[in-house]
């Protein structure tokens, strides 16, 4: 189990229900288990192989990167950004003197 909780399937189980990269899987609650089930795909990329399979996520996946780097984009822009000038409060305040340097 990763940090992300995402899950390897061993290759000898993959290989035994011909499960490859991009099937789905059902997850079913079983009492105190986890039934997993390999969703049949009637897609016509369920035939594809992998390479076919890779190559056809990366075309899809373009939009969205696309869409990240636009928002970044607008996120680095002054328009977007938010300053002191333009946030609507004072540091003064909002927590008053204590957020003041110290006078010694």
């Amino acid at each position: 189990m990763t940090s992300k909780l995402q899950l390897t399937v061993p290759k000898v189980i993959a290989e035994k229900y011909g499960i490859r990269p991009g099937d789905e899987l059902e997850w079913t609650p079983a009492g105190e288990s986890i039934r997993v089930r390999r969703v049949k795909n009637n897609e016509p990329t369920a035939d594809l192989n992998i390479e076919e399979r890779l190559a056809l996520f990366d075309e899809n996946s373009k939009w969205l990167d696309e869409l990240q780097a636009e928002e970044l984009r607008h996120w680095k822009s002054n328009e977007r950004r938010i300053t002191r000038e333009n946030r609507g409060w004072t540091r003064e305040e909002l927590y008053g003197d204590r957020g003041l340097p110290r006078r010694h």
